[in-house]
C-alpha cells in the first residue's frame, strides 16, 4: 500500500490538482505507451482518461480524453483485481466477485461470445453464475480468472494453447480449465503474452500455452495445449507467480525466487542474457523475498525483501540490467513507473488516505496507549496498557478472567514481555509483529490459550527465520506444539538442505526418538538415495 500517489512518476496525473489526487484510492496505468489510466476514488467513483485505444477506457466511445471521465456502470463498485491485454482490453473483478470486461475483442477476449469491441464494461456471467471471482489475469489477447473455490476459467485468443482447452481454437466464452487442474484448488494465476499459469494450494505450478522462449519452464521449447506441472520444481513450495512478456518468476515459501524463460534483457537476473528452459534460483542479498513483480507488457522484473529493500533487473529504460540491482524505491510499483517500457502498473495499485483512520487503524492506535486504558499488564517490570472490554470481546480467556474483576494491574510471569505484548497487540490488530525467534514463545502462548488463528500466524512468522543451523530445533518445536504446517515446512527445509543440516550441532543433539522418526520419514521420501 502506498501513502500517496507520486504525480512525478505517473505523467498522466500531472494535470490533477493536489485536492483531486488526495481522493484517489486505486489506480491502473496501462496501454502500449502507458497512456491509459483507470482510477477509483474514496467514494467508489471510477474514472478513466488517456488515448482510449479500442475503447479501452470504458467510457462509451473511442475519443481520447485528457480530462477524467466517469465510468458510470462501475461507480459504487469496489474494485478487487484488474488486468489488461495488449489490444488493449481490460478485465476487472469487484469485491463482490463480479467480472467486467471491455475494449478490444477481435479474438473474443472479452468473453461475451462475440468478436465486437465493447466501449463500456460488460458483465461476464456465462459459466460464472454463482461463482465469486477473486483474481483476474490477461495475456496479450486472452483472459483468465480465479474463483474463490479455486477454479480457473479462461477465454479468448488460443493460437498457442494459452486457453488450456487442448485445441488451438479461440474460445468465445469462459470455460473452466480442466485436465490436470480438474481436482486441484488454485490459489494464484498469471499470464504471459501468450501463456498461462496457476499455483495450486500444495505449492505446485501448472503451465500451458506458448513456450518458444522456454517461459513454461518445462525444459523444452514446445507449446503446451493443456496444463502441465513443472516437474523441476518438485519439493519446492511456490506461493506466488508473476509473468513478464516471455519470462516467469515464482516466489517460494522459503522466500526464494526462481526464474525461467526469455532473458535477452537480463530479466531472469542470472548475470547473463541466455534463455533458461528450466527454473533457476535468482541470487539476491541474504534477506528473505516477500514480493515479486512482472507484467506481460515488459521485460522488467522486481522484488521486495522482508527488510523493505526493492530490487529490479531486466529492461531498464533501454538498458539491460542482468543482476538484481538495489533501488532507492520503497515499493515494486515505482520500478515499473520509472524503469519499465511502457511505464505501466503491474497490478491494481492501492493508495491509502493520509488523514482518515479506518476502524481497524483507530483500534490499533489505542493499543498500549495509557491515555484511556483501564487495565495494565505488568511483564518483566514493564507495563502494557489495554482495555478490558476489548479483551473480553476478542478473547475467550479474558472473557472469563475479567468478567467480575475490578483489578487494574495483572502480573504475568509465565511469558516474556515481547511475547505477551505481541499477544495483546494481536488482539487489537489481528496480526503479529515480532522476530521469528520470539514467535516460538508466542506459539507456546497460543497453544496455552488455544488460539488456533494465532498459532497459524506464529507458524508463518517462524518459517521466515528458518536456517540450516536452527531447522532441527524448529522441527522439534513444531512437533512439541502439534503445529503440523510448521512441522511439514521444517521437514521439507531439512530435506532440501540435508547435507548442511545433518552436519549442524542441532542434528547431533537431536532427541533419540525424534532422530529415529526423522531418518525414517526422510528415507520414505528418498532423501538418502544416491
Amino acid at each position: 500500500m502506498l501513502k500517496m500517489l507520486d504525480v512525478g512518476k505517473w505523467p498522466l496525473f500531472a494535470l490533477h490538482s493536489q485536492e483531486e489526487l488526495k481522493l484517489i484510492r486505486q489506480v491502473c496505468v496501462f496501454g502500449s505507451a502507458g497512456n491509459e489510466v483507470l482510477y477509483a476514488t474514496e467514494n467508489d467513483e471510477v474514472f478513466a482518461l488517456g488515448t482510449n485505444c479500442s475503447g479501452s477506457l470504458g467510457i462509451g466511445d473511442v475519443q481520447s480524453s485528457i480530462e477524467p471521465r466517469r465510468i458510470n456502470i462501475l461507480c459504487g463498485k469496489k474494485l478487487a483485481s484488474l488486468s489488461y491485454g495488449s489490444g488493449p482490453h481490460v478485465v476487472l473483478a469487484t469485491t463482490e466477485g463480479e467480472v467486467y470486461a471491455w475494449g478490444h475483442n477481435a479474438y473474443s477476449q472479452l468473453g461475451n461470445g462475440t468478436t465486437s469491441h465493447s466501449y463500456i464494461p460488460c458483465q461476464i456471467s456465462t459459466n460464472l453464475v454463482n461463482k465469486k471471482v477473486i483474481e483476474v489475469a490477461c495475456g496479450s489477447h486472452h483472459s483468465m480468472v480465479l474463483t474463490a473455490d479455486g477454479e480457473v476459467y479462461s477465454w479468448g485468443y488460443n493460437n498457442s494453447g494459452q486457453i488450456g482447452s487442448g485445441s488451438t481454437a479461440n474460445q468465445p466464452i469462459p470455460r473452466r480449465v480442466t485436465g490436470c487442474l480438474q481436482n486441484k484448488i488454485a490459489i494464484n494465476i498469471a499470464c504471459g503474452q501468450m501463456c498461462s499459469m496457476a499455483v495450486i494450494e500444495n505449492g505446485e505450478v501448472y503451465v500451458w500455452g506458448y513456450n518458444g522462449n522456454g517461459q513454461l519452464g518445462l525444459g523444452n521449447g514446445g507449446n503446451q495445449p493443456t496444463p502441465c506441472r513443472i516437474a523441476a520444481l518438485q519439493g519446492i513450495h511456490v506461493q506466488r507467480i508473476a509473468c513478464g512478456y516471455a519470462h516467469t518468476l515464482v516466489l517460494t515459501d522459503e522466500g526464494h525466487i526462481y526464474a525461467w524463460g526469455a532473458n535477452s534483457y537480463g530479466q531472469l537476473g542470472t548475470g547473463n542474457r541466455s534463455n533458461q528452459l528450466h527454473p533457476v534460483l535468482v541470487t539476491i542479498h541474504q534477506d528473505r523475498i516477500v514480493e515479486i513483480a512482472a507484467c506481460h507488457s515488459s521485460h522488467t522484473s522486481a522484488a521486495k525483501t522482508q527488510g523493505d529493500d526493492v530490487y529490479m533487473w531486466g529492461q531498464c529504460r533501454g538498458q539491460s540490467i542482468i543482476l538484481p540491482f538495489l533501488t532507492h524505491f520503497c515499493c515494486t510499483d515505482d520500478v515499473f513507473a520509472c524503469f519499465a517500457t511502457p511505464a505501466v502498473t503491474w497490478r491494481l495499485l492501492s493508495v491509502e488516505p493520509d488523514n482518515h483512520l479506518t476502524i481497524a487503524q483507530s483500534i490499533k492506535k489505542a493499543f498500549d496507549n495509557p491515555d484511556n486504558a483501564d487495565l495494565r499488564f505488568q511483564v518483566d517490570g514493564k507495563y502494557i496498557y489495554v482495555h478490558k472490554v476489548f479483551l473480553k470481546i476478542r478473547c475467550e480467556h479474558f472473557h472469563s478472567v475479567l468478567n467480575n474483576g475490578t483489578e487494574e494491574i495483572i502480573e504475568i510471569s509465565e511469558f516474556s514481555y515481547p511475547v505477551y505484548r505481541a499477544f495483546l497487540e494481536y488482539l487489537y490488530t489481528d496480526s503479529i509483529s515480532l522476530p521469528p525467534e520470539d514467535a516460538i514463545g508466542l506459539l507456546d502462548l497460543a497453544s496455552f490459550y488455544r488460539d488456533n488463528r494465532l498459532k497459524k500466524l506464529c507458524q508463518q512468522t517462524i518459517k521466515q527465520g528458518i536456517s540450516e543451523e536452527n531447522a532441527i530445533a524448529l522441527l522439534s518445536t513444531a512437533i512439541k506444539y502439534e503445529a503440523k504446517e510448521l512441522e511439514e515446512f521444517c521437514f521439507r527445509f531439512c530435506i532440501n538442505h540435508l547435507t548442511v543440516v545433518t552436519q549442524s550441532p542441532g542434528f547431533a543433539e537431536m532427541d533419540h526418538d525424534l532422530m529415529k522418526n526423522f531418518i525414517s520419514k526422510a528415507s520414505r521420501v528418498g532423501a538418502f538415495k544416491n
